[in-house]
């Protein structure tokens, strides 16, 4: 596994790497601290996706879901988080389709209300609050590949080289 490299945390805390590995020949356990390491990220990512909670939850449960079926084909071109990134991003995009197609959720509908402390700066909440919304609009605006690509650049910060090892399906 070539860029596998991720770092230990601490002295006693094995690395990703090493669980990839472990999870590679079945260690259910090695998985396990995987996803516990990744819900965070992964439920973050796919909220943003998809706007709404429900969905999101669904979202990052399918892709540790196919992340298990398909560990043995990780190559370590990449590290986990990148590609656990990439499954959630396809992920999300075919749960999207399949809700659209069944009109059972409409996403562009369900962004849940930003709640916002009172105690700020009034005229500070009201510019975050406008740009906001027209963030959200233009967002829904453009084609979902696009909007993803704007996401993981301007929201979390992703690099063009990680955002290069991404393909959207």
């Amino acid at each position: 596994m070539s860029n596998v490299s991720e770092s230990r945390n601490s002295k006693d805390e094995i690395s990703n790497a090493e669980l990839v590995r472990k999870s590679q020949f079945g260690d259910k356990a090695a998985f396990e601290q995987l996803v516990i390491r990744h819900q965070d990220l992964v439920f973050s990512l796919a909220y943003k996706l998809t706007g709404n909670r429900e969905m999101a939850n669904d979202v990052a449960q399918e892709a540790f879901i196919r992340a298990w079926k398909a560990i043995e084909k990780f190559r370590g071109d990449s590290t986990f988080s990148t590609w656990i990134y990439r499954i959630t991003v396809n992920t999300a995009w075919t749960l999207r389709k399949k809700a659209k197609k069944h009109n059972t959720l409409n996403i562009d509908d369900t962004y849940e209300p930003i709640v916002i402390d009172e105690k700020k700066d009034p005229e500070l909440v009201s510019i975050k609050s406008d740009l906001s919304s027209v963030l959200v609009n233009a967002l829904d605006k453009i084609p979902i590949e696009q909007r993803i690509i704007v996401e993981l650049k301007n929201i979390e910060g992703r690099s063009h080289k990680e955002l290069s090892l991404i393909h959207i399906s």
